[in-house]
C-alpha cells in the first residue's frame, strides 16, 4: 500500500492501552519496526510488540526516572536520559532490566537524545549548555561541544552529520569526523519568540529538517541552505508544552499531535493540511510517530494509541 492523502485520512486506532497513570514522555520504534517503547512520567518503561498489537514487558526505573528513551540498534537495549537523582544517561537491558553501562557528565537536565543510525554513536544536549557525543562501548565522553544555550540535536540518514538547534534560533551543521573543527554550516532562522525549539529531526531523505516548539507552530527548513519551506500550523498548543512532530518513512507527510487530543496531518511538499485524526486520547497528545517498517502510526499521552489505515474504505 502506497502512501497517498486518500490513505492517510482513513488512519484509525486499532488498539488503546492505559497502562500509564501519568504523561507519556516519549516512544521509539525498534528499527526493524517490530517493537515500540515507551518512557513516561510515572518511571515506566513499556515495550510494545507491533505485530501482535500486544503490551510485551514493563520495567520500572523509580530511582532515576526515565524521559527520552531510545532503542540502540540491538532491539532489546535501550538508552533513556535521568529525571531524579543526577544527569546520568543509563544503557539498559530490557530484556533483564540490568544496566549495561552508565554515561555520566552533563550537569544539569537532559532535553535531548539522538541515536547514530548507523552505528554505536549517540549525542546528548543538556541545559547546561553543552552536547556530548558517546560510543556505547565507553562510559567516557567522546567529546563535548559548548553551545551557549539550550540545545536540540539529531543525526542525519547517513550518520555522518548532526544537526544542533540553539537558543531557538539557529542550526549549525557538524560533520562527525570533525566535529572539533566546528560547524560547517550555521543557519540563523527567524521565528515567533513565544516559543522555544523541543526537537529537531532530519527527514528520511536527508533533504530537510523539521522544527518542533512549544507554541502551535511547526517549521519544515531545507538541510542544505537553511532556507525556511513551509510552515505547519492550525494544532493546538495552548498549554506550551513540547509537542513531537514527525516524518512519514517517505518524507512526504509531517505529523503532530494537538493538546485537544487530535493528530493532525500535513502535506511536506504543500505545506497543505491532510486532515485532522480524532483519537481516543483525553489528553495532549505529546508523542508520534510514524513506524519506519510497516503502516502504521503510534501516538501518546497518558494512554497508547496504535494506528492503522482502514484498507476497505
Amino acid at each position: 500500500m502506497k502512501l497517498v492523502d486518500q490513505v492517510v485520512r482513513t488512519f484509525r486506532v486499532a488498539k488503546l492501552f492505559r497502562d500509564n497513570t501519568e504523561r507519556i514522555n516519549n516512544i521509539d520504534f525498534s528499527p526493524s519496526g517490530e517493537l515500540l517503547v515507551t518512557s513516561s512520567d510515572d518511571d515506566q518503561i513499556i515495550i510494545y510488540d507491533c505485530e501482535k498489537g500486544t503490551s510485551k514487558r514493563t520495567l520500572n526505573s523509580k530511582k532515576y526516572g526515565v524521559d527520552l528513551i531510545h532503542f540502540t540498534h540491538a532491539k532489546n537495549n535501550a538508552i533513556y536520559s535521568s529525571t531524579k537523582i543526577d544527569d546520568t544517561i543509563r544503557y539498559l537491558s530490557l530484556h533483564d532490566n540490568k544496566y549495561l553501562r552508565y554515561f555520566p557528565g552533563h550537569t544539569k537536565k537532559v532535553v535531548t537524545l539522538s541515536m547514530s543510525p548507523i552505528d554505536d554513536t549517540f549525542i546528548s544536549g543538556s541545559l547546561d549548555k553543552s552536547l556530548r557525543l558517546w560510543d556505547l562501548r565507553s562510559p567516557n565522553c567522546q567529546g563535548m561541544m559548548h553551545v551557549g544555550g539550550r540545545p536540540v540535536a539529531a543525526f542525519d540518514p547517513e550518520g555522518l552529520i548532526f544537526a544542533a538547534g540553539i537558543n531557538s534560533e539557529m542550526i549549525k551543521l557538524y560533520d562527525l569526523r570533525s566535529f572539533d573543527k566546528g560547524p560547517f554550516s550555521t543557519f540563523v532562522l527567524s521565528m515567533e519568540k513565544e516559543c522555544d525549539w523541543t526537537g529537531i529531526k532530519f527527514s528520511p531523505d536527508g533533504k530537510t529538517i523539521l522544527i518542533s516548539t512549544n507554541g502551535s507552530i511547526i517549521r519544515l527548513v531545507d538541510a542544505f541552505n537553511g532556507n525556511a519551506l513551509k510552515t505547519f500550523t492550525g494544532h493546538l498548543n495552548n498549554k506550551g508544552i513540547a509537542l513531537e512532530a514527525s516524518f512519514s518513512p517517505d518524507s512526504q507527510f509531517i505529523l503532530s499531535g494537538s493538546t485537544d487530543g487530535r493528530v493532525h496531518v500535513w502535506n511536506a511538499e504543500t505545506g497543505y493540511k491532510v486532515c485532522v485524526l480524532n483519537a481516543d486520547h483525553t489528553g495532549p497528545v505529546q508523542c508520534i510517530q510514524f513506524n519506519p517498517k510497516y503502516m502504521m502510526l503510534a501516538s501518546g499521552c497518558t494512554s497508547m494509541a496504535f494506528w492503522l489505515p482502514a484498507v476497505d474504505e
